[in-house]
């Protein structure tokens, strides 16, 4: 199950079934789930906690430091769920203590070829970034959400579940749950309901939160209007509670 040319420090502790392939380094303080495959060449490095059932291929640098130049070599966290899939050449990092020395990702991800995810993100379950998108540092994810290839999310924002960032998508302020969007500076194209109804939604709630989305960017209402119209609804269509949610702590302003 372990190839005799992989480098594991006798601190890493491994669950029940870990398969480690050729040249594959597990550094101090790393801890894996059972059932874990790690490709060849991939490096892992603590402080950092890997639940059960996820795959990393080769070439994954996987709790690395963070490439932000306050870092000083403060001690730092990296948590990963179960059954996540790392694709060729992932980049994960490390958290730092200007916020809360934690970077994190949930459940069933995938991460295809060549994504980077920097220090600080929290990372919910059953996204998908697709090929060469980058997620800078202190970015927060919802579920369910999908980035395209060669999209490109700031520092600071976040990102709603259910919603779609089209490939070539850079993304500069808060996206809202649901929504769609795409170009270099992101701009709304409706919502995602064909991942709404593939996740079990009715046509009926996909019709209401259509309706939510026309009163945040069809109605001329500023966001706080919309959202005082919105929070109305939410007594009819509680799927806009996710939304109400949403607009209520965003820091840094939406999508418009």
């Amino acid at each position: 199950m372990i190839h005799q040319t992989a480098l594991i420090d006798p601190s890493a502790k491994l669950g029940n079934n870990v398969q480690v392939g050729a040249y594959t380094v597990i550094g101090a303080d790393v801890e894996i789930g059972d059932n874990t495959k790690i490709e060849s060449h991939v490096v892992i490095k603590g402080p950092t906690r890997i639940g059960k059932e996820n795959h990393f291929y080769q070439f994954c640098s996987i709790g690395e430091d963070c490439q932000d130049i306050k870092y000083a070599g403060e001690p730092t966290r990296l948590q990963i769920g179960d059954g996540n899939t790392f694709r060729e050449c992932v980049t994960v990092h490390r958290g730092t203590v200007q916020d809360n020395s934690l970077t994190q990702i949930g459940h069933n991800n995938l991460l295809m070829a060549y994504v980077h995810l920097a220090h600080d993100c929290m990372v919910g379950s059953h996204n998908i970034f697709a090929n060469n998108a980058s997620v800078a540092g202190h970015v927060h994810v919802g579920d369910w959400v999908i980035l395209g290839g060669m999209s490109g999310v700031h520092q600071f924002c976040h990102v709603g579940s259910h919603s779609f960032c089209a490939a070539g998508t850079i993304l500069l302020r808060d996206l809202p749950p649901y929504v769609m969007v795409g170009g270099k500076g992101a701009s709304p194209h409706g919502i995602n309901a064909e991942g709404l109804r593939r996740r079990g939604y009715s046509k009926e709630s996909i019709l209401q939160i259509r309706r939510g989305y026309k009163v945040l960017y069809r109605s001329g209402k500023t966001t706080e209007e919309a959202l005082q119209e919105l929070r109305e609804m939410t007594k009819q269509t509680p799927e806009l509670e996710l939304l109400v949610e949403f607009l209520t702590h965003s820091s840094r302003g939406i999508v418009r």
